[in-house]
């Protein structure tokens, strides 16, 4: 079964509509689900990798796990203040499955990055372009968790960078939307390393499915809606990669509470905006006008696109308990 369309959204739309229509009962290792055999999905402007929706709109969150995987690290302190969920699999403190060690310390230091990027310079209509994450040592003993994605493939194609990822399992619902932010980042920040386009996002997965206890939050998503594509501005030229230890170093701080203006870190108004998003997560945490700074924060932005999930998070806010609670995505 395919999906296809332009945006995130556009295909979880289809998606949704099809798990409540066609979904097979199936009970999990987690669970009670409904399950579509063998999906593919297809995204064709990737940058377009945010829901505009309320209910799916996840880019704090979803950078957070964007930088956990950068970070090359397993530590479950890293990932829980963004997506809390990651603690019923830790095992003393770290997630056995964890995709950092694998893209950059795969085997003792193997950085699998570096290793696409060398051999597409070399040759770039290879087809051997592939990262793995899914070892077989993963089944071969018994682990609390394991790498739901297995391989994700870049394809250069008339100077622009496609990518497939197949996944053995993908919870449509929580995962989904993160999956998608968090690879057709990296395609695109592996796009700018080899100074050539971003082209079409692939995802093969052998089980999508849906909880059971979230259908009803599913089938709201699709009632929500959605009215347009909207798209992340393209990356800057250069070399992303070489922005991320900047980052983590800025996220260090900002976790600590350090109060920073975004600008007089990083000049260049994207990763500016980036630094922003994580300004609006963190500033939860320790300011006591959450309101006021998500505010102040919206009007530095040098892209308007990310205004409305600034916003999001104070009507989430408004919600949560009545007490001003802050929201936890």
């Amino acid at each position: 079964m395919q999906f296809t369309g332009d945006s995130l959204d556009t295909v979880l739309h289809k998606l949704y509509g099809a798990l409540a229509e066609d979904g097979k009962k199936h009970t999990g290792t987690r669970g009670d689900t409904r399950e579509l055999l063998s999906v593919t999905l297809k995204i064709a402007k990737p940058r377009a990798r945010i829901s505009i929706s309320e209910n799916r709109g996840k880019p704090f969150s979803a950078l957070g796990e964007l930088l956990w995987y950068l970070s090359g690290c397993d530590s479950l302190d890293f990932i829980e203040p963004y997506v809390g969920r990651y603690a019923d699999d830790a095992v003393d403190g770290t997630l056995e499955g964890a995709y950092g060690p694998r893209l950059l310390n795969l085997r003792g230091g193997i950085n699998q990055f570096d290793s696409i990027h060398q051999l597409l310079t070399d040759n770039p209509g290879s087809r051997r372009a592939v990262i793995q994450l899914f070892n077989a040592e993963d089944i071969s003993t018994r682990h609390r968790e394991i790498p739901c994605t297995t391989t994700i493939q870049f394809h250069l194609r008339d100077e622009h960078l496609h990518m497939s990822v197949t996944l053995r399992s993908n919870d449509a619902y929580f995962g989904l939307p993160h999956d998608v932010f968090c690879f057709t980042m990296i395609q695109e920040m592996m796009a700018r390393r080899l100074g050539i386009e971003l082209g079409e996002y692939h995802q093969y997965v052998g089980s999508m499915h849906v909880y059971e206890d979230r259908l009803d939050e599913m089938k709201s998503y699709i009632v929500e809606g959605f009215q347009q594509t909207r798209e992340m501005p393209p990356m800057p030229a250069g070399n992303p990669f070489d922005m991320v230890d900047r980052l983590l170093q800025i996220e260090r701080r900002l976790r600590a509470g350090e109060n920073l203006a975004a600008a007089d870190e990083i000049t260049d108004p994207y990763w500016a905006d980036i630094v922003r998003l994580l300004q609006a997560f963190w500033a939860r945490e320790w300011v006591s006008d959450y309101a006021a700074r998500l505010k102040e924060l919206k009007a530095e932005l040098a892209y308007n696109s990310y205004g409305s999930y600034l916003d999001g998070r104070l009507h989430l806010r408004s919600r949560a308990t009545g007490k001003g609670e802050p929201p936890t995505a």
